[in-house]
């Protein structure tokens, strides 16, 4: 008889979950220089902490432990498209996530100015 009011309490507490499915963001890079750029430090922002976060392809992720404001550096050739995918527990908010670019770097390391960069939150 326990077990089975354990059972019905649990069930009422997974009703309750207003959290609507979890899922996979992109974060879409533009770029003037696409191909000629070698790392770039962006935040993101949402309204709770991310669940994961992944490189996209050919490209290293650096982070420190996720939470709702995150920190990412990203290593690599910088490509119009697809630079991090990240993990959130609602994606039905995803338009309660940015992202926003704080440095783009060379290659050789040399700061390039803003202007014409931007990333953008996709499902």
């Amino acid at each position: 008889m326990r077990h089975l009011a354990l059972a019905a309490a649990l069930g009422l507490v997974a009703a309750c979950d207003s959290t609507g499915p979890g899922g996979l963001l992109k974060v879409e890079l533009t770029t003037p220089n696409s191909g000629a750029d070698g790392a770039i430090l962006l935040t993101v922002t949402g309204p709770a902490a991310l669940r994961s976060a992944a490189a996209g392809s050919g490209l290293r992720l650096f982070a420190q432990p996720l939470a709702a404001t995150n920190h990412f550096a990203l290593t690599g050739t910088l490509s119009v498209g697809t630079i991090l995918i990240i993990g959130v527990p609602d994606v039905g908010q995803a338009s309660a996530y940015t992202a926003t670019i704080q440095q783009v770097a060379t290659p050789s390391y040399q700061l390039r100015a803003l202007a014409g960069y931007s990333l953008t939150i996709t499902q």
